[in-house]
């Protein structure tokens, strides 16, 4: 997806996300998420996404109108057309800039001179972060019926999980070739325990309307599934 207009640029390592303490009683809002130096979004489109997550998050997707948007934003509904033709593309933006994030989160983790269990230890620290800071994020991301009905839409959370999936495949490769990883289990059967033990943590999370420490909770999850992925060593 191609957005034509103007572009604030950021570096992601020195963006800092505004804190939002959560009243008791009160849904959780999101911090504005940082701008990436690749992102291909103008700043007023960044605005809107924000928004939007806010109001799935605290209503669900059907708070998630034009309408809605424009009145939160204080702007007409035309003045909104001109940043996303429709609520569709609203949501392919959402889903485009959680696979961006997703795409630096993982560069980041490869690249680290570290072995392939710390490795994988930061990607899903780096990812905890990211959801614990901005905790409305998750509850979108995290809904799958939210994106289920629309092929364009689907297709998208797929590419998502595609690179995941290709991240935690490198690295168990480079843990199986050098020894660190367990070789009686497919790597593809590792993957599979290591990202289905971590959603169904921050499903949890979600659910739970993030009454537990998200950052705690996957350190603890991470010593076990160390364990998991070592075998008998």
């Amino acid at each position: 997806m191609e957005y034509s207009e103007s572009k604030h640029k950021e570096n992601p390592l020195t963006s800092t996300q505004k804190e939002n303490p959560k009243p008791a009683g009160e849904e959780p809002t999101i911090s504005p998420i940082p701008m990436m130096n690749n992102n291909p979004f103008t700043s007023r489109q960044k605005e809107i996404i924000d928004v939007s997550i806010g109001l799935i998050s605290s209503g669900g997707i059907q708070e998630l109108t034009i309408k809605n948007i424009s009145h939160k934003m204080g702007i007409s509904e035309p003045a909104l057309y001109r940043h996303f033709e429709s609520k569709t593309d609203i949501l392919l933006a959402i889903l485009e800039y959680f696979q961006i994030t997703t795409h630096f989160i993982s560069e980041k983790a490869l690249s680290e001179n570290t072995s392939p269990l710390n490795k994988i230890n930061r990607f899903f620290e780096m990812r905890t972060e990211e959801l614990s800071q901005n905790p409305a994020l998750a509850r979108v991301m995290f809904s799958e019926e939210i994106f289920q009905n629309d092929k364009r839409l689907s297709d998208k959370v797929f590419e998502v999980m595609k690179v995941h999936q290709k991240t935690i495949f490198a690295i168990l490769k480079q843990g199986q070739e050098i020894g660190e990883i367990r070789q009686d289990i497919s790597i593809h059967h590792l993957a599979m325990i290591l990202m289905g033990s971590f959603r169904l943590l921050i499903t949890r999370w979600r659910l739970s309307g993030f009454d537990f420490d998200l950052k705690k909770e996957g350190e603890e999850l991470w010593q076990s599934l160390k364990k998991v992925l070592q075998g008998d060593k």
